[in-house]
């Protein structure tokens, strides 16, 4: 067993496309923030996902605060957050002196519960004291309901940050993800879909704001030979030997996109029929890109947990990982604001508890699949031996 390769959960996939781009970029000696393939990655994403503008970025959490910088929030602002999500999505909120206000999942599709949404909009409104934005996840590669959850944002007037990090490639309805609220953002960091190592997003169809973004993101500096600053800016734009991998990765997103729902569709397969076992639903109104395949447990019935997984797949030297810990339990958090799905009823809490991400990289091979399914098939039967023997 300690032979065995490693198998991760969602390994970087490169091709040859990217190594031609970045040795392009090596050889143009261009390979300081900003250059040719940072403005051609910006155009070619813009063009895919169907908005005016994009800029290249550091980081996903970097394009996060950047939107809540353009939609203006401040010192002691409320936001509205989905809880089921990885930190980032959340700590820029701090950043700016916000407070974040933590919204629960609904069952179906696992996203934003528009109903917590609509009893955290009433309770803000009893109060007199109104979010400035609301960040949906788009959780695991599939969309929120995106329709409700803004006609609900309209009728207060309330701006949406989009955080498709783990959606690219995934669409609502004819949309792209990450396109329906005021901005999007996506995030390319080494174990997401598309990869530049690290790096990130953001668009819009608002090209006054995308134009506002590049302004902040290069230290605010104003248009003078000198070196001249009049507010607050940051150093968050992409390099051009990142953005030369970002556009060999991209050409290849709707292939990446289709090998993982094929390895999401082996797994259901291959594991669905174990008592207690199901995978993540996918809502009709849209296609997941299927990030990470993920499968929940009714432990009563499996007569096993996802740490007993866990520790299983780790002694044969395969990676799985629980579902994200919502916000909302973590200790950073712990004195936020949460809405639940309703009053009984914490759907992020009960998804954290009985959920596993399986190891879901594009260029996982099936005899690795087939690895981690006779791995978890092997103690499913050693757990049901144990409890009826």
């Amino acid at each position: 067993m300690k032979d065995w390769k490693r198998i991760y959960l969602s390994p970087p996939h490169m091709g040859e496309q990217e190594r031609e781009l970045i040795l392009d970029a090596f050889a143009s000696n261009w390979i300081a923030p900003l250059g040719p393939h940072v403005e051609s990655f910006e155009q070619e994403m813009a063009a895919y996902v169907g908005v005016r503008g994009a800029l290249a970025l550091s980081s996903g959490t970097s394009a996060i605060h950047l939107g809540l910088r353009l939609l203006d929030v401040g010192q002691g602002d409320l936001v509205f957050c989905s809880s089921l999500t990885f930190i980032a999505s959340a700590n820029p909120i701090v950043y700016q002196g916000a407070e974040p206000v933590f919204i629960d999942s609904e069952p179906d599709s696992w996203n934003m519960s528009p109903q917590a949404l609509q009893q955290a909009f009433d309770d803000a409104c009893l109060s007199g004291r109104m979010p400035k934005a609301v960040i949906v996840v788009h959780l695991y590669g599939q969309n929120a309901d995106m329709d409700v959850i803004k006609s609900i944002c309209d009728a207060f007037g309330i701006p949406i940050i989009e955080d498709a990090a783990e959606s690219l490639g995934a669409t609502y309805k004819d949309r792209m993800s990450g396109t329906i609220g005021k901005v999007g953002i996506y995030s390319f960091s080494g174990n997401k879909i598309i990869t530049t190592s690290s790096g990130g997003m953001i668009v819009s169809d608002d090209e006054l704001l995308i134009k506002r973004a590049r302004f902040l993101a290069t230290q605010a500096r104003e248009p003078t030979s000198h070196y001249q600053h009049c507010e607050l800016g940051y150093n968050y734009r992409m390099s051009n030997l990142l953005a030369a991998v970002g556009r060999g990765q991209l050409i290849v997103l709707d292939d990446r996109v289709d090998r993982r729902r094929a390895i999401f569709q082996r797994y259901q397969q291959g594991l669905g029929t174990h008592p207690g076992v199901s995978f993540m639903p996918e809502m009709s109104y849209g296609r997941a890109n299927r990030w990470l395949t993920v499968m929940l447990l009714d432990m009563e019935v499996a007569q096993t947990t996802p740490g007993k997984l866990i520790e299983a797949l780790a002694e044969q030297n395969i990676e799985a990982r629980p579902l994200w810990k919502p916000l909302h339990l973590q200790p950073l958090y712990a004195n936020s604001v949460y809405y639940p799905h309703s009053p009984d009823e914490s759907i992020s809490e009960q998804l954290f508890h009985s959920g596993i991400c399986l190891p879901s990289g594009s260029n996982l091979s099936e005899e690795e699949q087939n690895r981690v399914m006779g791995c978890i098939s092997s103690c499913f039967a050693k757990e049901a031996v144990k409890n009826f023997g």
